[in-house]
């Protein structure tokens, strides 16, 4: 598959392990994924993302919103409400918690050491695969970052809500990359 993906996504594919590995993440996460595509500067997911309001000074809010879901120990808002209709409030446990173990407590452990590739969660490896299968929905022949991206907004988990929460929907998205309206800008 990976013969299929342009010199952008493949840059984006090493810069998902770089963040892991820069993070001592164990495996390279969904989350990875979009902090390499959030580097990327003058390709067409960088654009689309410019597009829907998303520039780069403004991104790191996205990171933000992204490290605080760590801390939650990767718990999506989904999950939270899920959660929370059982009667169990996910910010008074997870600060009792940081109370007892520190602040992190819940974000997957730092491995220390290890050389070598990291791993592909299977979130991850669905993500390429939904990237390919979005890229043969649209009738182009190589994937690029923007169906990386794409992909991202089309999976449920932490990236596509943080996204969608900055105007970044997969219907937006679309509208930007490939016309039919749908695409709005984000205030």
């Amino acid at each position: 598959m990976f013969e299929r993906f342009t010199k952008d996504a493949r840059a984006v594919v090493e810069g998902a392990v770089g963040h892991a590995e820069q993070a001592g993440a164990g495996q390279v996460e969904e989350s990875h994924v979009l902090l390499a595509l959030l580097d990327r500067e003058g390709t067409r997911g960088s654009f689309a993302l410019a597009a829907l309001g998303l520039t780069p000074p403004r991104r790191q809010t996205v990171v933000r919103a992204l490290d605080e879901a760590r801390r939650r120990g990767g718990l999506s808002r989904a999950d939270a409400d899920a959660l929370s209709d059982l009667g169990i409030d996910l910010s008074a446990v997870v600060s009792r918690i940081e109370e007892t173990h520190g602040e992190g407590a819940l974000a997957p452990a730092a491995k220390s050491g290890g050389w070598g590739r990291r791993p592909f969660s299977r979130g991850a490896k669905a993500l390429l695969s939904q990237s390919l299968r979005t890229a043969v929905a649209h009738h182009d022949r190589h994937i690029g970052d923007e169906h990386l991206l794409l992909a991202l907004t089309a999976r449920p988990g932490t990236p596509a809500e943080v996204l969608a929460d900055h105007g970044v929907t997969y219907s937006s998205l679309t509208g930007v990359l490939y016309g039919g309206g749908g695409a709005q800008t984000a205030g």
